[in-house]
């Protein structure tokens, strides 16, 4: 595997945090409104956004969703109207462009979709840039360092070529190397396989894993779905709105905008360890995603303690079953005696409307509810 020069320390302790649950940028309550002739237009609306260190991020949605302007706030490129914008534990919102700048070249590497290298100096000398305008590096430190990026994409033999004499898959690496010239713990890739085929666009998702497995935060703006499902997670935006990855995750195909639609109305619900959720043999009105946690599926048995059949972590869901039988729950539910659950929940009315406009979604979960109780007859069966 591919080793990053001189960032050891550094890496190490960005891992340290991230197994910490240490959310590296926090985007809170950010409302961005551009003004126009006709009004104020809302580019993004009332956004909260997590990611944590040493995650690999996809920012998903289709043009004119919001992708733009909510880069834009993470970089420090624009600011938002209301709200708070965390990066690295730095207020980027309240930052002036004196230092916003020198804080940007410190603390993130950016990879856009057309490269952006300068055509009349050479790739070595492009890669030194960065360096050179932040001080991070002495001098005498700063050409081994861009060699040995260099090496990491594979182009050291091209380090004293101009960037024309390379192919776009090429200037699209020596572009992922010269982020990397600062070691900053954060690189933001936008559309960076937009203009390249398949087979280049897949080496540099390699790359970008490779960079993630030694500690870096990389989110990346992408209109593939396809590569977005090799990220750790995906953040869908759609109409300046950050749809709740659960959400989608329960009802992938479901339309973006029913997505967004579900995660405006869905009710949030919190559960203390170990209290029970839904009792089997009740009647059945609503319909559970786990955003936090895990609950416990438990099935009684006659004369001796419960039995833990089955345990949901986030993005899983209950109460499918009862949807499309009989409306009676068919199985206990609590949250696991070692942690407090959050869920969002919709109510069968508004599950029905949903799914009256998504036959596909309405078919998928309806044969996820007919596998689950037929493996609940099963357990049954054994207990």
């Amino acid at each position: 595997m591919w080793t990053l020069p001189f960032t050891k320390n550094k890496i190490e302790k960005d891992v340290d945090r991230s197994n910490g649950n240490h959310s590296i940028i926090e985007l809170r309550n950010v409302i961005k409104n551009y003004k126009t002739a006709v009004g104020d237009f809302p580019a993004l609306k009332d956004v909260d956004l997590h990611i944590q260190a040493g995650e690999f991020v996809s920012i998903i949605g289709k043009s004119g969703s919001g992708k733009s302007t909510l880069l834009n706030m993470i970089t420090g490129i624009d600011r938002p109207t209301t709200g708070e914008v965390f990066v690295n534990d730095t207020a980027v919102h309240e930052l002036n462009e004196n230092r916003m700048a020198r804080w940007r070249g410190k603390n993130l590497g950016i990879v856009f979709q057309f490269f952006q290298l300068l055509p009349t100096i050479s790739i070595v000398e492009n890669i030194m840039l960065p360096m050179d305008f932040c001080r991070t590096y002495p001098m005498r430190e700063r050409e081994p360092r861009a060699m040995e990026l260099l090496d990491l994409v594979e182009l050291a033999d091209h380090a004293y070529k101009l960037p024309t004499a390379l192919s776009g898959g090429q200037q699209q690496r020596v572009a992922i190397a010269r982020a990397l010239a600062n070691d900053p713990p954060i690189i933001i890739a936008d559309e960076p396989t937009g203009n390249l085929d398949s087979k280049t666009a897949d080496s540099v998702f390699q790359l970008f894993n490779n960079l993630v497995a030694q500690g870096k935060t990389i989110i990346v703006v992408t209109h593939d779905s396809g590569l977005a499902k090799r990220t750790h997670r995906t953040a869908l935006i759609a109409d300046g709105e950050i749809v709740n990855e659960y959400v989608a995750k329960a009802m992938p195909t479901l339309p973006q905008e029913l997505l967004l639609h579900a995660t405006r109305i869905a009710r949030v619900q919190n559960y203390e360890a170990g209290t029970m959720i839904v009792t089997e043999g009740t009647n059945a009105d609503s319909f559970y995603i786990v955003t936090k946690g895990t609950v416990e599926v438990i099935l009684p048995r006659q004369n001796q303690s419960d039995v833990v059949t089955l345990e949901l972590g986030p993005g899983k869901i209950f109460g499918e079953m009862a949807f499309f039988h009989e409306r009676k729950r068919h199985a206990s539910v609590r949250a696991s005696e070692h942690n407090p659950v959050e869920v969002l929940i919709l109510g069968y009315d508004q599950l029905d409307e949903l799914l009256s406009q998504s036959d596909v979604t309405r078919e998928a979960l309806h044969q996820m509810a007919d596998k689950h109780e037929q493996e609940n007859l099963q357990r049954r069966g054994l207990s």
